[in-house]
């Protein structure tokens, strides 16, 4: 996957009917989240 996993694209991502598309974007969140959390 040659496109950078953000979270707007990985929100967009959530949608689609492809199992492993959507697994990929959960994670991509997953880590966004923990970074923002981390953060504080």
């Amino acid at each position: 996957m040659a496109e950078r996993m953000d979270v707007a694209s990985a929100r967009r991502k959530m949608k689609s009917p492809n199992i492993k598309t959507r697994k990929r974007a959960l994670k991509a969140l997953h880590d966004a989240n923990k970074a923002t959390r981390n953060k504080k």
